[in-house]
């Protein structure tokens, strides 16, 4: 009688019975520390543990008993060790891409590698996997299959060699990866931002549609990346005034004008070039592409309300609508009551002021400057605030119709505050030598400013010491719509 540790079966069953529980606690101990620590290959682990090790156990034990009854016959020991190739394969194909793609650096040749070549690598091994499987389980003849598929590949290649050449070279190019999404670009004359990359287009919005530029196309061709490069990008823009208007006037408004631009670079300083005629070019450096459209219509936004305030005929239009006798009576009137004017007095001023406008977000007075007029707010709202290291401004007052700005006109001291319109904002602007003549004989109106000065100076006090204490960020005023602190009487 043979022995049974004899058997030819022993063996691999006391291996089942012995390793396939010792193989799967550590598995699990394995697993749960990666799982612990956050690493991805806890899935591999786990699919190991949970299939791949216990089909390998059917598997043997499946083989040993269709042996030991001497069947070659199709039997379920096959379609065991078909479905563990399955699951091998599946366990090949993700740790191939746990040890290539999963833990890839960025801007590692991983990281750029087209997702199209690791479609194709799966297929490679996949296909490798199934031949593999079919030939040692079912012992199938592959390589008559293979000789067709490259015969096949050969005769689709010639025919197709022009569509697969440029398809192989979009695909370097997305390989070398010269753009990323969001990008903006500038090629063959279109200029806007990569919004999809594919194996063979890539789509750029211009801002007026998506135009899609063949991979190939770009590949064969320079283009401009204007997203690279230190962050800044240049934006210029052309515009015309008369010939009348002095150059000198022309480029120093473009350049003031500029130099307020929320966007703006920081340390970079605008340059404003004479064309010849009326034609000039302001450029600036904004923080990229993406903010040129919104720097440029704040920019002839303001420039529009900056030419008319300092009589410049900008496109060539010296008239301004707003400004008329009408309306500056009316103006007049409204603030004579602030002024204690009646009458003849009041009509005295008709020569002297001027009515001006101030676009949303434009800065009206810096801090530190010392106005030669006191402004009147007849219509909008506007914020006073103090510029903090970081650029920010912190708000502590807000002006109205029926308020004044600059004030400190009357003292010849530099302002304490900056002052920007939060809507569009209507003044009267007084000179000061006129505000000295009514202030010497008035008391009552000296006595006002004195107030009015002596309020904003302890708001301005409070607000910074309340900044301290709390360390709250500070509220942008750069748009419509920001309240400051307060609201002063006239």
């Amino acid at each position: 009688m043979v022995s049974i540790v004899a058997q030819p079966w022993f063996w691999p069953a006391i291996a089942v019975v012995v390793g396939l529980p010792v193989l799967l606690i550590v598995l699990t101990e394995v697993g749960s520390n990666l799982e612990r620590r956050g690493n991805p290959g806890h899935r591999l682990v786990r699919l190991a543990r949970n299939f791949v090790v216990p089909s390998a156990a059917v598997a043997v034990l499946l083989a040993e008993i269709t042996k030991s009854i001497g069947s070659t016959d199709f039997t379920w020991a096959k379609l065991v060790a078909t479905l563990f190739g399955f699951l091998v394969i599946l366990f090949i194909l993700n740790a191939f891409n746990l040890a290539l793609f999963t833990n890839a650096a960025e801007g590692s040749w991983r990281a750029r590698l087209p997702s199209i070549f690791v479609d194709i690598a799966r297929i490679v091994l996949i296909a490798i996997g199934l031949a593999v499987l079919f030939s040692v389980v079912w012992n199938t003849d592959v390589a008559g299959l293979f000789t067709a598929l490259g015969v096949t590949s050969i005769v689709l290649g010639l025919a197709l060699q022009g569509a697969i050449g440029s398809v192989v070279s979009g695909l370097l190019l997305l390989f070398e990866q010269p753009f990323r999404l969001g990008d903006f670009l500038e090629a063959g004359g279109v200029k806007g931002r990569v919004i999809e990359v594919n194996w063979r287009a890539v789509h750029i919005d211009t801002g007026n549609g998506v135009q899609i530029i063949p991979n190939a196309s770009l590949a064969g061709s320079s283009f401009t990346n204007l997203s690279r490069g230190d962050g800044s990008y240049t934006v210029a823009s052309k515009v015309t005034f008369t010939t009348d208007d002095a150059p000198a006037e022309v480029m120093a408004l473009l350049t003031r004008v500029a130099r307020g631009l929320p966007s703006l670079y920081p340390n970079t300083v605008p340059v404003a070039t004479p064309l010849g005629g009326p034609d000039y070019e302001v450029a600036f450096e904004v923080r990229g592409p993406a903010a040129e459209g919104d720097a440029l219509a704040v920019f002839r936004t303001r420039l529009w309300y900056a030419a008319r305030r300092v009589s410049l005929g900008l496109d060539g239009d010296t008239t301004d609508a707003f400004v008329t006798p009408e309306r500056t009576a009316d103006a007049v009137r409204q603030v004579a009551p602030l002024l204690y004017l009646e009458g003849d007095d009041a009509a005295a001023l008709l020569p002297v002021v001027t009515l001006q406008r101030f676009a949303a977000g434009e800065t009206i007075l810096e801090l530190g400057g010392v106005p030669d007029a006191v402004l009147f707010v007849l219509r909008g709202v506007a914020s006073l605030g103090v510029p903090l290291p970081d650029g920010a401004l912190l708000p502590v007052a807000r002006v109205e119709a029926g308020d004044y700005l600059a004030q400190t006109a009357l003292t010849r001291e530099p302002l304490i505050t900056t002052a920007v319109a939060l809507s569009e904002l209507a003044v009267l602007r007084v000179p000061v030598e006129t505000i000295d003549g009514l202030v010497r004989a008035r008391p009552r109106l000296a006595r006002d400013f004195g107030d009015v000065m002596e309020q904003r100076r302890r708001q301005v006090s409070t607000a910074l010491d309340a900044q301290q204490v709390t360390g709250a960020s500070p509220v942008p005023v750069s748009g419509a719509g920001r309240n400051g602190v307060g609201r002063l009487s006239g």
